[in-house]
């Protein structure tokens, strides 16, 4: 069976406590934390978690600045931001959380500083410091292809694979973001079929990064795929809910309704469409 989680950045700076109380409500079996070990108490964490009776599912990397950047030609960039990622793993292990997510370069850089190949040779190095660390730990790298509009060096599930394969280490694979693939790839289905052995995270929005359900991406070949594989980890809510007001019908005013509308529909339209599908499979 899936498990599903949702990634607490979504909800911005609500509270820890107000979140996992929301997640809980409807039914999760697990929270992907923000990328951030120094904003939070392993403590403080483990207790919520316990109390909500959740898991920690996933360390959700922020990589936003050029100090995260793992294919960075400035050393000292690049050593920072293998501090940062090992920093997400210290925090993963001490939560209990399987998995970190890694983007070899940052959100907000579209081309290269050097030619092509050497920023990809630095982030395989870098990645495989990681990696190296993190298996220590008993933790694996997921790594993500964000759109063309985010960052440039992997886009592509071939890029992401193409990039764990150089780095070959097997605690080190990648995941799927259906919001991502829906803008980079021409078949869904068939690049989770070609991820298959590798495949190890899942995060999932619809096409306008709304809850699942509330744009046009076919989650039916999505999870028929995943059923075929065999995937057995998280699918973890990654919507981005608009603003108060936007879109939603004029009822709904309150950031805490929104969040609420989003984190439902997610679950239940995934575990509805899951099920109808385990039931025609089996």
């Amino acid at each position: 069976m899936l498990k599903y989680s949702v990634s607490e950045g979504i909800y911005g700076q609500e509270p820890l406590e107000v979140s996992l109380e929301r997640i809980a409500h409807f039914g999760y079996d697990g929270v992907e934390l923000a990328g951030e070990p120094h904003s939070l108490k392993v403590k403080f964490v483990r207790d919520l978690l316990k109390v909500h009776g959740l898991e920690a599912s996933s360390i959700c990397g922020r990589y936003n600045t050029p100090d995260r950047d793992l294919s960075n030609t400035d050393p000292s960039m690049r050593a920072n931001a293998i501090r940062y990622v090992k920093n997400c793993i210290t925090f993963a292990s001490e939560l209990g959380a399987k998995i970190v997510i890694v983007v070899p370069s940052p959100v907000g850089k579209k081309n290269p500083t050097v030619p092509l190949n050497e920023e990809w040779r630095l982030a395989c190095e870098s990645i495989y410091r990681v990696g190296q660390f993190a298996a220590d730990l008993g933790v694996q790298l997921a790594i993500e292809a964000l759109n063309r509009y985010e960052t440039y060096l992997t886009n592509k599930i071939e890029q992401a694979l193409k990039l764990r394969d150089e780095v070959n280490l097997e605690n080190v694979g990648v995941m799927i973001d259906s919001f991502h693939m829906n803008i980079e790839e021409k078949s869904i289905p068939e690049e989770i079929k070609k991820a298959a052995s590798h495949l190890i995270h899942v995060h999932i929005a619809d096409s306008n990064r709304e809850a699942a359900g509330f744009g046009h991406i076919d989650f039916r070949s999505l999870l028929q795929a995943l059923i075929k594989i065999k995937y057995r980890g998280y699918i973890t809510m990654e919507f981005v809910p608009p603003k108060p007001g936007y879109y939603i019908e004029g009822s709904l005013t309150t950031k805490n309704e929104i969040f609420n509308l989003h984190t439902s529909q997610s679950i239940n339209y995934m575990k509805k469409l899951y099920q109808e599908l385990k039931e025609v499979a089996d």
